[in-house]
């Protein structure tokens, strides 16, 4: 079959990309600069420029793919435009539809976020039809939650969408900001993360990222239009998430509880610095207030619906830490040959 891809260039899109290229589909894959990357290597992928805003550009990107899956999303805390969430993720998700509906294309898998569901009581893990309790935290989780009401509007047009959900993603990809809680498991394999959230006992849901593309797989092929589905991973503290790791390295390392309100106040003070030094915050005090949170969630409706299967976080982290282990050899080992390289004979 022959593929459309928004965000490749992801954390999920490009581990996707690659699942669908080794299983002999085609692809086409919009991207704002196809130079820069790394999937250039593989076969049958076309690379069309541009974004979401580009509608010609989507159209000639879909003609003659089967199925389409939109991964491209605004997730940044900040940006000095206003409007670039809501841009990305709500008119850059109508664009994808109409571009979609316009070539023909029957079926699209549209990657939302778990950040839309409600936040949990403790442990007690909320699903697809728990009501939201709290207001949103962020634009972000508002645009998301809009797009999925979109989707909801072109399945009654004829397009048959079928929306997913991830929790919070970690495991073998590129370490950029959607891949932070791979860069924190690096960060403390390293001794360079010292940081537990509050008080350490809140609660998240860990997905390995395999679990995650083939869980989009999966609803390619048996996904109901309309519907969403949780694709997540095990329920752990973030105290429970250091004692693994330190299970699985091998390695003790000194962590300290962050209180929230020293988190907000941190977060206030990038946001106040970032007129004047030009630098995006790390984090908002926006973001911050999810920590005061339990993120507890079930898979259920996936497993049952899809055959969806979750990878316990210790294996999942295991695997992670190897692939670190291996990239850092591989990394070492470039850097003598390069070093030989430039050893000038005497």
């Amino acid at each position: 079959m022959k593929y459309f891809i928004t965000g490749m260039s992801g954390f999920i899109g490009s581990n996707l990309a690659r699942q669908l290229a080794t299983d002999g589909h085609k692809i086409n894959a919009i991207i704002r600069n196809p130079a820069a990357n790394d999937l250039l290597d593989l076969p049958d992928i076309q690379l069309f420029k541009g974004d979401l805003q580009d509608r010609h550009v989507l159209r000639e990107a879909m003609d003659g793919c089967d199925m389409a899956f939109h991964l491209a999303a605004f997730a940044k805390p900040w940006s000095k435009d206003p409007g670039e969430c809501r841009r990305i993720n709500v008119e850059g998700t109508i664009n994808v539809f109409d571009a979609a509906m316009e070539c023909g294309l029957k079926r699209v898998v549209f990657t939302s976020s778990a950040a839309t569901m409600s936040p949990s009581e403790g442990r007690l893990p909320v699903s697809e039809s728990t009501p939201r309790t709290v207001p949103f935290f962020n634009d972000y989780e508002i645009t998301k939650t809009k797009a999925e009401q979109i989707s909801r509007a072109y399945c009654d047009k004829g397009l048959e969408v079928v929306i997913v959900n991830p929790s919070r993603v970690y495991g073998p990809g590129p370490l950029n900001p959607s891949n932070s809680v791979t860069r924190m498991i690096a960060g403390y394999y390293r001794g360079t993360w010292k940081i537990i959230p509050g008080n350490g006992r809140k609660i998240g849901n860990y997905v390995f990222i395999d679990d995650v593309v083939y869980g989009h797989l999966l609803a390619a092929r048996k996904g109901r239009p309309g519907e969403r589905y949780i694709l997540g991973g095990q329920n752990i503290s973030f105290d429970e998430l250091f004692q693994i790791l330190e299970r699985v390295t091998g390695k003790s390392h000194r962590m300290f509880h962050l209180p929230v309100s020293i988190m907000t106040l941190a977060a206030k003070l990038m946001e106040l610095q970032t007129p004047v030094t030009g630098i995006p915050p790390l984090i908002t005090a926006a973001w911050v207030k999810k920590y005061l949170n339990h993120w507890s969630l079930t898979s259920d409706k996936a497993i049952r619906e899809l055959g969806y299967q979750i990878t316990p976080f210790e294996e999942g982290a295991q695997r992670t830490i190897e692939w670190i282990m291996n990239k850092e050899v591989a990394e070492r080992e470039h850097q003598t040959v390069v070093m030989e390289r430039n050893v000038v004979p005497l």
